[in-house]
């Protein structure tokens, strides 16, 4: 979800609110998949004088191994978002304990994008983005990485570039 407008400072409007690429829970999608196909053939093909308590016990397994395997990582992806406003960067993830990290824009000193031919083809990215602090925020799987590096790129340089033609008062 992204933030509220009443969490906005005054004269903040959000340029971009996302979360990470639908590639970061792709493998546990198809790890998903190939559990439901396995109980499928299991229910079929288990001898009938095990039946019925065979597939209920299989059913069960399928169902208690969707929870690590899907339900959880897909909660995890769901809740993870990074919104970018025209003063910050926001990034939220957690499911019950929310975690977040505010970075303003003008701290900004870098910004760095990383794309490997996985996320080429997937049309994501990493995005450091280096400040005057010795860690640097990295952000895995930022979906179409090239044009938000260019926004954030947009707004410090707008920011910088206003700061130079403000009238010194």
């Amino acid at each position: 979800m992204s933030p509220r407008h009443a969490l906005l400072s005054q004269d903040e409007q959000i340029v971009r609110h996302m979360r990470t690429h639908f590639k970061a829970i792709l493998g546990n999608t198809l790890a998903e998949l190939i559990l439901i196909i396995v109980g499928v053939f299991a229910s079929i093909y288990l001898p009938t004088e095990w039946a019925p308590y065979s597939h209920e016990i299989v059913w069960a397994i399928v169902i208690v191994a969707t929870f690590p395997i899907f339900i959880m990582p897909f909660i995890r992806w769901f809740t993870t978002t990074f919104t970018l406003t025209t003063k910050r960067i926001i990034t939220r993830h957690g499911i019950i304990n929310k975690k977040g990290h505010d970075l303003p824009i003008t701290r900004i000193s870098d910004v760095a994008m990383d794309r490997d031919f996985i996320d080429r083809i997937f049309g994501c990215g990493t995005l450091t983005l280096q400040t005057s602090a010795d860690d640097p925020l990295v952000l895995h799987d930022v979906p179409r990485v090239e044009y938000v590096q260019v926004e954030i790129s947009n707004l410090l340089f707008n920011d910088i570039q206003g700061a130079i033609d403000a009238d010194p008062e």
